[in-house]
């Protein structure tokens, strides 16, 4: 077993004394997703260029992308057909706000189909390396070389491009492999290039996010616990939160961040669920209780564990009961704590993401987690989760 030391975080003396607060609402680039396998990996590198990104599943609603006021909005890939009837979309109106829009794979095709170009089934196909030829033209092209490599994953292809629209890249087989309105903030690119196997493949996107998105690339890991420490402070105000700790990186990072926002009105609880591998229980205790000096109560519940799966077969059944079980140990610790207001839980974003299968949405949904889909609908504690969307490397 690994036991991590978080020896310190720092916090901005500004912050704490109310003269500065940190958000994103400037900084964020929107992704929607219609069931790419690469929509984190878009996120991520995004985020590699100091600016927030979140991905929302492609059906969110108009109002909700308004009020996140994004720098720019990007249409990921996806493994539909933009002419069959179930094919996933997005509001249309989104192209009226007049916010950049870059639109990759099967987000080209769809702006394409809905700005009344021509979007067919291609006689070649096109999956893996491919040779591309890009246009100056086009911004996104900025300081590129006149042909390079890119990862190419379709097989329907635009046939007429839409009016106001320009073609600026092609490969062998692709007429139209990139296309762009420069009135309409709007790029489109049968590539991907948020992969390693595109050459070039952040100097794309950089170029989007500065050339087009005008981003200022302000966000970073140390100004997001500045800014965490103070919204943990904000939602919580004085109430007391209980922490379920593993001992595991997510949620030792998480329980230390928390006290120092609320100190002492943080308890953590660890679960003994009867599986725990040897001399686990006793290593928690002694970091945190001896290093970290958190207030922490050790509950023995593994008899309460093996009888909640006994006769259980199925895999996401049984993640279902763990979670169930996990939340009634909290919620009976708690009112040993006195009054308690929330959970504080080590949620991460591909936790969220994985977890959610919205229908005509996102990614498939792969699996409940124990502390995301497995949550009982009527739990009686409020829940915060400072790393809800972060990544963890």
């Amino acid at each position: 077993m690994k036991i991590f030391y978080i020896k310190n975080i720092k916090i901005d003396k500004n912050l704490a004394n109310g003269k500065r607060k940190m958000t994103t609402d400037n900084e964020l680039i929107l992704i929607l997703d219609f069931g790419s396998q690469y929509s984190q990996l878009i996120a991520r590198r995004i985020r590699e260029f100091g600016v927030y990104s979140e991905i929302k599943p492609c059906h969110e609603p108009l109002s909700e992308i308004i009020k996140l006021n994004p720098k720019g909005i990007i249409l990921s890939g996806g493994p539909s057909s933009v002419y069959d009837k179930k094919a996933p979309k997005c509001d249309e109106k989104i192209f009226g706000l007049g916010i950049p829009i870059l639109a990759i794979c099967y987000g080209m095709q769809l702006i394409t189909q809905l700005s009344g170009g021509k979007v067919e089934r291609s006689d070649k196909a096109e999956y893996g390396r491919t040779e591309f030829f890009p246009d100056s033209k086009n911004v996104l092209f900025s300081g590129l070389p006149e042909k390079i490599t890119v990862w190419m994953s379709h097989g329907d292809s635009v046939k007429t491009i839409p009016e106001g629209f320009i073609e600026s890249g092609k490969s062998d087989n692709t007429p139209y492999a990139s296309i762009f309105s420069e009135s309409k903030k709007t790029y489109g690119l049968q590539f991907h290039p948020e992969v390693t196997h595109t050459d070039y493949g952040k100097n794309i996107i950089d170029n989007f996010l500065t050339k087009v998105c005008l981003c200022n690339k302000t966000w970073s890991m140390e100004s997001f616990i500045d800014y965490m420490v103070d919204k943990i402070r904000t939602q919580v105000k004085t109430e007391k939160v209980i922490c379920g700790l593993s001992g595991g990186v997510d949620s030792t990072v998480a329980a230390v961040l928390l006290h120092k926002a609320i100190g002492d009105n943080l308890k953590c609880i660890f679960v003994d669920n009867g599986v725990l591998r040897k001399d686990e229980r006793d290593k928690v205790e002694k970091i945190f209780r001896n290093y970290y000096n958190i207030n922490l109560t050790v509950v023995d519940a593994g008899t309460r564990f093996l009888n909640a799966l006994k006769g259980v077969v199925d895999p996401e059944e049984k993640r279902i009961k763990i979670g169930h079980t996990f939340i009634d140990v909290f919620d009976e610790c708690s009112k040993e704590f006195g009054k308690v207001g929330f959970l504080a839980q080590g949620t991460l974003y591909p936790d969220v993401i994985e977890s959610v299968s919205p229908k005509g949405g996102p990614s498939a949904k792969i699996k409940s987690h124990h502390n995301v889909g497995g949550l009982p609908e009527k739990m009686k504690l409020s829940l915060v989760e400072p790393f809800r969307e972060l990544f963890k490397d």
